[in-house]
């Protein structure tokens, strides 16, 4: 399975709906505390989705056995890696974190290979998602490497979120193999994730004792529901559908570029060169993917080969160094 045109836009408007979700979390924040802020992203995205399949007069499926799938989809997307990032994060900055979290497509891709016979492992694969890993690295910087040798178990967390999302992506095949459409699989797991969550927030967080939010942070967690949650999933779970856990996995490498323009564009952020060099060797990576990347050059597998092990060496090197 691979991306066509639309899919690709289907996924670049997906990395700005999750690109934009840190601009409300950091309004948010300021006000909430960060379990209760995940449980009402989640809960209020069920009651739109909810909304959706009952004005359309959709049927849900009633087998118990889709619904504890839908569960462990909630888990794994939602529950663990939100979790384990806002472990990681309470140590490690931002930008390390995206660096991590840009993995994702890596141990996709390797998951992938053991239990989807259409999504064999590749070289060409291989290539495409280090070369985007190391278009994140260039973009975010080095300075996100500061203090990469300590808070060792903060970045486990983190890594260990993106392999959660890597299986996430392999576990949610099944539901289009199922006939399961991407509205009630969405519907589905941000359902479960929420009784889920909203106990533990309520247990942990005990959000009666703090003052009501300012009509900003309100329009911040609308926004984080209906926009980064809701919509966001209904894309997410439409690409795995028609391109396969590899592409849909992608959206971690644009994420970073998304988050940047957004900061260029609201907050008056500048552009550097590095995120220009970035973005090209991001874009290099998706065409790889793609498989358009070597027809255009004509490289032959040797040639890929000795390209893929250059690569990852230099990205090898790039992290020892720094």
């Amino acid at each position: 399975m691979r991306l066509g045109p639309m899919d690709s836009g289907l996924l670049v408007l997906l990395s700005l709906l999750w690109g934009g979700s840190f601009l409300c979390v950091g309004i948010a924040v300021q006000e909430l505390p960060v379990l209760t802020i995940i449980a009402l992203r989640v809960s209020l995205a069920a009651l739109v989705l909810w909304g959706i399949v009952l004005m359309r007069h959709n049927q849900l499926p009633r087998d118990w056995a889709v619904w504890r799938a839908f569960l462990g989809m909630g888990l794994l997307n939602n529950v663990i890696p939100f979790g384990l990032i806002v472990f990681g994060q309470q140590t490690i900055g931002a930008g390390l974190a995206a660096i991590l979290n840009a993995t994702t497509p890596l141990w996709t891709v390797l998951i992938a290979a053991v239990f989807l016979d259409d999504e064999r492992f590749s070289r060409q694969k291989l290539f495409g998602v280090l070369l985007g890993l190391l278009g994140v690295i260039v973009m975010v910087g080095p300075d996100a490497f500061k203090g990469l040798s300590q808070s060792l178990g903060a970045q486990l967390a983190v890594l260990g979120a993106t392999l959660s999302y890597a299986l996430a992506n392999v576990f949610g095949r099944r539901f289009a193999a199922a006939k399961i459409s991407p509205l009630q699989t969405a519907l589905g797991q941000v359902t479960a994730s929420s009784f889920v969550l909203m106990p533990l927030a309520l247990m942990i967080d005990t959000p009666w004792r703090f003052a009501l939010p300012s009509n900003a942070a309100i329009l911040a967690i609308i926004g984080l529901a209906v926009l980064s949650t809701a919509f966001a999933y209904l894309l997410f779970f439409k690409i795995l559908e028609r391109a396969g856990a590899t592409s849909v996995s992608l959206v971690t490498l644009l994420i970073p570029p998304s988050a940047i323009g957004m900061g260029m564009v609201f907050l008056q952020e500048s552009l550097q060169s590095a995120h220009f060099i970035g973005l090209a060797l991001i874009i290099l990576g998706l065409l790889s993917l793609q498989g358009r990347l070597f027809r255009l050059s004509r490289l032959k597998q040797a040639d890929l080969t000795l390209t893929t092990l250059t690569l990852t060496l230099t990205l090898t090197l790039t992290l020892t160094l720094l």
